[in-house]
């Protein structure tokens, strides 16, 4: 299981159990989308009250090493658990980057949940201003330019570990140009606690 917690004091850690209890519950609303065309309904009272929390996260689903579906949310809106349950059905069936998951890809489907602390707006005056504040390894991004959005995951460091990249990457994910800089661009940060099988 590969773990990491950026979390910093922002919110309480998951324990080891209370992880591979929303992996499991990620893996068979999975199941349940395969078997009956939908989402698993989670009841959160059923859930240790942590997990009864409003919080947001994605899911990213690999198969043989390659990205087979990643979905979430950037802000809280419903009790984990559910968040969970939903953001892994997405994923596997609702990513328009790939076609539904078919049940011949169970058995070596990998799940990685990563749990988000609230979005933090930065305060800049520049892009220098901005980069000085970005936290390689530690910080993932949402920018927001007019109708442009896009948001890079704290892991997407393992791939893009210079700050400079990882933002100009982030501006071309928004559909912006890698040299776009505007007056009403708005950059928020949060860190995860991310996990996996």
């Amino acid at each position: 299981m590969s773990s990491s917690n950026d979390t910093g004091d922002a919110v309480p850690s998951l324990d080891p159990e209370t992880r591979r209890l929303l992996l499991r519950l990620a893996r068979e609303s999975i199941r349940h989308g395969v078997e009956q065309g939908a989402a698993l309904k989670v009841r959160p009272q059923d859930y240790p009250e942590i997990l009864r929390k409003q919080r947001a996260c994605f899911v990213t689903l690999n198969r043989r090493g390659r990205l087979r579906g990643c979905i979430g949310h950037l802000q809280a809106g419903q009790s984990l658990v559910e968040d969970v349950a939903e953001n892994a059905y997405n994923a596997a069936f609702r990513d328009p980057r790939f076609p539904p998951l078919g049940p011949e890809e169970l058995d070596d489907l990998e799940l990685h949940i990563s749990v988000l602390s609230p979005p933090q707006p930065l305060s800049f005056g520049s892009e220098a201003e901005l980069l000085a504040q970005i936290r390689p390894g530690v910080d993932g991004l949402i920018l927001e330019d007019g109708p442009s959005r896009g948001t890079f995951l704290p892991s997407v460091w393992s791939s893009l570990p210079d700050k400079a990249s990882f933002w100009a990457q982030l501006k071309l994910k928004a559909g912006l140009l890698a040299d776009h800089w505007s007056e009403r661009l708005r950059v928020s940060r949060y860190t995860s606690e991310s996990f996996g099988d």
